[in-house]
């Protein structure tokens, strides 16, 4: 580490030449500023330097460097394990640079590296335009697609980095490059399902798809009905157009307009679906889940964009989230996620989700690092409540979900899901050969692992 001396002088010198704010843990705003969603996190960076520019990345990452201090990224600062932050290193902060520009003739899209999926999605959505996003509106979009990203529109459009055009990074070193199927060609493969292992993503490009119409179903079911409910999900959406797409979700009832009085706080099955379409469509799509008695419904065509926050964890709640992918859904299976369900904390904001893939998933490129491409379904339990004396019920809830489920599991997962679980993991989110080709494309771009507050791969 270097001497106060040396440090204060380049902290001094940092402030003078970023465009945008640097916070140091005396400053006023400092605790603002390293706050995240997940109120389980509480680190205490060394300096946060607010980015406004790819200047001010390069910037900050020589300023990191000059002085050996760990560097964190935060785009959303989404991550449940709270990687957007570290104790007694740099971050670099990129919510200012948001910035999102539609090209309709060309069906593409920059996203700026701090660019929530709101940012994207708003923009686009005038155009009758959208591309694969994450299921709350508040999730960054750079770590949503450089680790994969599935949501609503996966079955239809692919996976958010099968929709990958390009990369503008900043380095280990504080240079500037692009990646793209022309150029870099094996880090942009790694950027395809690594993480923000191998640089910082100032900008993406990604692709976009025609989507003038969206609709949904949402339909609250008392929990004992949920083996129905979740079998006939299953059987809609197995024979149903890409288009489809959505959950079987148990949730404690939230106190929104939708649920009846005497639900609010209660446990809760909910079947959605999302269709790329008309609600005449899906509305037909639909039938089987309407017919089965429930309590309440909301049907009907609503932008995409708005779909997109209706799920979203608010901030200030304390997550603990975790997943496993499943070779398929057979009828004992259904009964051990149910009997998961049933079990649910109540009442907390804490989800357990099954979400279809197939479709455009499962015929996508194979040769990305997203072992989980080729599983059917997909078990998330998503611990989400407000009281600390709730930690251990809801973490235990958390890890028996996934063990459950265990006898079904492919053994691959989806990174972004999940959070700090481990190397093994890692590698079960990459797949055991691409891990060992990522820890070559780590070592040529970052051989002394900078870039290590992530779902690391370590240089080989």
């Amino acid at each position: 580490m270097a001497s106060p001396s040396k440090a204060g002088a380049a902290l001094a010198a940092l402030r003078e030449d970023l465009a945008g704010d640097v916070f140091a843990p005396a400053d006023t705003g400092y605790d603002e500023a390293r706050t995240v969603f997940n109120s389980m996190i509480d680190r205490r960076p060394a300096v946060i330097a607010q980015c406004v520019s790819e200047d001010d990345v390069v910037r900050s990452v020589r300023f990191a460097r000059d002085l050996d201090l760990p560097i964190a990224v935060r785009g959303g600062g989404h991550s449940v394990a709270g990687m957007a932050l570290n104790d007694g290193g740099l971050v670099v902060d990129l919510r200012h640079m948001r910035a999102v520009t539609v090209h309709p003739a060309a069906e593409a899209v920059r996203v700026a590296g701090g660019a929530t999926m709101s940012d994207l999605d708003r923009a686009c959505q005038p155009h009758g335009l959208a591309t694969t996003g994450g299921r709350a509106s508040t999730t960054g979009v750079g770590g949503f697609v450089l680790g994969g990203g599935t949501g609503w529109l996966d079955r239809c459009c692919g996976l958010a980095v099968d929709n990958l055009l390009g990369v503008e990074l900043v380095t280990a070193d504080g240079a500037r490059i692009h990646a793209s199927a022309d150029e870099n060609r094996d880090l942009f493969w790694a950027l395809h399902g690594g993480g923000g292992n191998f640089g910082i993503a100032t900008a993406l490009t990604l692709k976009l798809h025609e989507l003038p119409e969206f609709s949904i179903a949402m339909v609250f079911y008392l929990p004992e009905f949920g083996r129905e409910v979740t079998r006939t999900y299953r059987d809609l959406i197995t024979a149903a157009p890409d288009e489809a797409s959505g959950a079987v979700i148990y949730l404690t009832g939230p106190p929104e307009e939708f649920v009846p009085p005497h639900l609010v706080g209660t446990l809760l099955c909910g079947a959605l679906l999302t269709y790329a379409g008309s609600e005449a469509d899906m509305r037909k799509l639909a039938e089987p889940l309407l017919a089965l008695p429930h309590e309440t419904e909301i049907v009907g065509a609503m932008p995409y964009a708005d779909v997109q926050c209706m799920i979203d964890d608010p901030p200030g709640m304390r997550n603990y989230w975790s997943a496993e992918y499943l070779t398929g859904l057979p009828d004992d299976c259904v009964d051990v996620f149910c009997a998961r369900g049933e079990s649910l904390p109540v009442p907390t904001g804490t989800m357990h989700a099954l979400f279809p893939q197939g479709g455009a998933i499962g015929t996508g490129p194979h040769e990305y690092p997203v072992p989980y491409r080729d599983a059917p379904w997909g078990v998330h339990p998503f611990g989400l409540w407000e009281d600390p004396a709730d930690d251990e019920r809801c973490v235990q809830w958390v890890r028996d979900v996934r063990a459950d489920v265990r006898p079904w599991s492919t053994g691959a997962v989806y990174l972004n899901f999940i959070g700090d679980e481990g190397a093994d993991r890692v590698v079960a989110g990459v797949g055991a050969e691409n891990a060992r080709r990522l820890a070559e494309v780590k070592r040529e771009y970052d051989p002394d692992n900078v870039f290590r507050f992530n779902h690391n791969i370590r240089p080989a």
